[in-house]
């Protein structure tokens, strides 16, 4: 029997690739411990974004292909999940408790954006990181109502200064509708929104969160220009419909993002096919492709496709969205590859980045 060294299992390690980095785990610097004692041997590695749900199927599948290796008996991979604070736009302070920001944005209304939103922050949750989200639509403010939070809700104070946001399904919410009556229309300038929007953000005692879900109003104006100004984005996720006028808005929304120097981290496509529930014929309502035609012509990622879906819309109204009402969906198991797709695709934006060459100019 040959004797095994790390060489040997990091070959092994290598012709595996994580489906959401891309990359095999040594490449993508994952590796943070190889143990090799005679015949044994023990992995630990480290992703950078949350996937609860995934790593232990990860590790069986490596631990497998390490125990294949000519002179190993045993051996035990461990993977643990480890969210860090990433790079946002240049000059703009992090967030008190905040690790990352992660815009949802559509370029028009309509096309699901709210509901992505709840439900990304519900996966992420699901996948183990501490998850708020923030409704930022003051004029139309629909988290309160998606993660069943009773009308006349009012958040705490804490210290004079800070909301206590509210917690649901594991998440923590905070709304301009906590703080105003549903039934009253916000007639609001620009200029007041943005200040509602900013007070939101700085003075929300969020609690030591790995991912802070903001839920955007529809358009390129006001909201979105004080967010890229104020609020230190992770990255965007574009939410659009395959419908050619929700495209046309999409891609204003992908330009607006890549102006304000924000990651476009891919698009999610709602309601791109409907399945009739009494004879199981598909058809494509909104036209068909168009999300993978917008992210293919931006060079981003079609982070995933969700049908048009009664059980979405009712899930939603009843104050539980899919993501949590029925976990174990095939539905739900779409949201929860998107929650890793969007976690991983923010740590390869600033591995990306770093490896960009600094340019200089002298007078030499």
């Amino acid at each position: 029997m040959s004797t095994v060294n790390r060489a040997a299992v990091e070959a092994v390690l290598r012709q595996y690739t994580d489906p959401y980095m891309n990359q095999d785990p040594v490449s993508a610097g994952c590796v943070q411990a190889i143990d090799i004692d005679g015949a044994q041997v023990q992995v630990r590695l480290q992703l950078g974004y949350a996937a609860g749900l995934f790593k232990n199927g990860w590790a069986q599948v490596l631990q497998t292909a390490i125990e294949n290796l000519d002179g190993v008996d045993r051996a035990r991979v461990q993977i643990d999940c480890v969210v860090q604070a990433h790079k946002a736009q240049a000059q703009i302070p992090g967030l008190a408790n905040v690790k990352n920001v992660v815009a949802v944005a559509s370029g028009k209304g309509g096309v699901g954006k709210s509901t992505t939103a709840a439900n990304l922050a519900l996966a992420l949750a699901r996948e183990g990181a501490r998850v708020g989200i923030l409704d930022a639509d003051i004029y139309g403010p629909s988290q309160g109502v998606m993660f069943g939070i009773a009308e006349g809700t009012r958040p705490k104070v804490k210290d004079q200064k800070w909301f206590v946001p509210i917690q649901a399904h594991g998440v923590e919410v905070m709304s301009m509708a906590f703080l105003t009556d549903d039934n009253t229309p916000m007639v609001w300038r620009g200029p007041m929104v943005s200040g509602a929007l900013l007070q939101l953000v700085t003075q929300t005692a969020w609690d030591d969160l790995d991912y802070l879900v903001i839920d955007m109003p529809p358009g390129t104006g006001d909201i979105q220009l004080t967010l890229a100004q104020k609020v230190p984005v992770a990255g965007a996720v574009i939410v659009t419909t395959p419908q050619d006028l929700a495209l046309l808005d999409a891609r204003k929304g992908v330009e607006m993002f890549r102006k304000v120097h924000i990651p476009v981290l891919g698009v999610v496509e709602n309601m791109a096919v409907h399945i009739c529930s009494n004879c199981g014929h598909a058809e494509h309502l909104f036209g068909e492709g168009g999300g993978e035609k917008l992210a293919s012509q931006y060079g981003v990622e079609l982070l995933a496709s969700l049908p048009l879906s009664m059980l979405i819309r009712e899930q939603a109204d009843g104050g539980k969205p899919t993501a949590a009402a029925e976990p174990e969906s095939q539905i739900a198991m779409v949201y929860q590859e998107l929650a890793r797709h969007v976690g991983a695709r923010i740590v390869l934006q600033e591995a990306s980045a770093q490896a960009m060459p600094s340019i200089t100019v002298s007078d030499d």
